[in-house]
C-alpha cells in the first residue's frame, strides 16, 4: 500500500529537481537520510517496547551517526556556496 505513495513523492521530488538547479544527487541523499531516520526510528520504537532500552539508545546513536555521515557532501557544498558569499 506504501509503495505506491513513496513512487508519487519520488517521482514529485525528481519533478521539482528538474525544474529547480538542485543537484539530484543531493536529493538522492536527502531521500536515503530520511528513509534511515525511519528505519531507526522503526528500530528503536521495537526495542524500547521489548524493554530494551540501552540498546534502543545504541540504536539511535548509530542512525544519526550514519544520517551525519550522509549529509557531509550536503554539508560541504553548503559550506563552499556561504564561502563564495562572503567577501
Amino acid at each position: 500500500m506504501l509503495t505506491d505513495s513513496i513512487s508519487e513523492i519520488i517521482t514529485l521530488i525528481q519533478d521539482i529537481s528538474s525544474k529547480t538547479s538542485i543537484n539530484s544527487s543531493f536529493l538522492k541523499i536527502l531521500i536515503k537520510i530520511t528513509g534511515i531516520a525511519i528505519l531507526t526510528e522503526f528500530a528503536v520504537s521495537i526495542c524500547k517496547d521489548s524493554g530494551e532500552s540501552a540498546i534502543a539508545s545504541k540504536v539511535d546513536i548509530g542512525g544519526k551517526v550514519i544520517i551525519i555521515t550522509m549529509s557531509i557532501p550536503i554539508i560541504k557544498s553548503l559550506l563552499e556556496t556561504v564561502l563564495k558569499i562572503l567577501p
